[in-house]
């Protein structure tokens, strides 16, 4: 867990944009209001490795399936703004949490902030509206040459549109607009698909992390498979 010295906006801390690249570029991501990095998940009784993943933005390019939801979905309207908490994104996450196969904070509240009444992140929210019904959203912390997602949730009830995906997507353009230049998506887990969908916006410009060499490689499950084994041996050594 890292703990760190931020600077000050309008009398309260905030993390600079270069710090949270640095964090960021070195494995690290946010959990509630510290940065933190680990190596193993426990699931299901095994010990799995994780594998941090970033998306390289100047070299995504769309396949059919990436445009085919991109057009499916042109009928919402998006908004991204700043994050505040709201008693709307908190019963929408509400319904997301309760058709969940896996644990996940009890509210959004806690995934966030966990009792602090001030973010030192930068904070922002992707919106999608079903003629003003919102429907599905997406939180990403903002650097200054990144932006780190954070988490998705949507409305069950258009489970079948894949929102999940499509913020995925949203959060790609965004930050593609804003000229950064990596989009830092979370991890992927060794031996558990569920995490695979991290992968959906462009594999061929998606980098994963070396942790044992501090080095972030093109993507392949090939080197997903040999920084597994390492980080194994590795631990095993200790």
């Amino acid at each position: 867990m890292a703990r760190f010295f931020a600077s000050m906006a309008a009398g309260l801390p905030v993390i600079p944009g270069e710090m949270l690249d640095y964090y960021l570029s070195q494995g690290y991501y946010r959990m509630q209001q510290d940065l933190f990095t680990c190596r193993f998940l426990p699931r299901d009784g095994q010990l799995n490795t994780v594998h941090w993943l970033r998306i390289v933005l100047p070299q995504v390019q769309y396949g059919a399936k990436q445009r085919r939801l991109l057009r499916l979905n042109e009928p919402f309207s998006v908004t991204v703004k700043p994050f505040r908490l709201t008693e709307e994104y908190e019963a929408l996450y509400a319904r997301y949490r309760q058709n969940l196969n896996f644990d996940t904070s009890a509210t959004l509240e806690t995934l966030l902030l966990d009792g602090a009444t001030h973010t030192v992140f930068r904070t922002e929210i992707v919106e999608v509206r079903d003629q003003g019904q919102l429907i599905a959203a997406g939180i990403l912390d903002t650097g200054a040459d990144s932006i780190a997602g954070i988490v998705n949730f949507y409305d069950p009830a258009y489970r079948k549109l894949s929102l999940g995906k499509y913020l995925l997507l949203l959060k790609t353009e965004y930050a593609r607009h804003q000229q950064k230049a990596y989009y830092y998506p979370g991890y992927l887990v060794h031996g558990d698909p569920k995490f695979d969908y991290k992968l959906f916006a462009c594999p061929a410009a998606t980098e994963v992390f070396d942790a044992l060499n501090s080095q972030w490689l093109p993507f392949s499950w090939e080197a997903v498979e040999a920084h597994s084994a390492a980080i194994l041996a590795d631990w095993l050594a200790e």
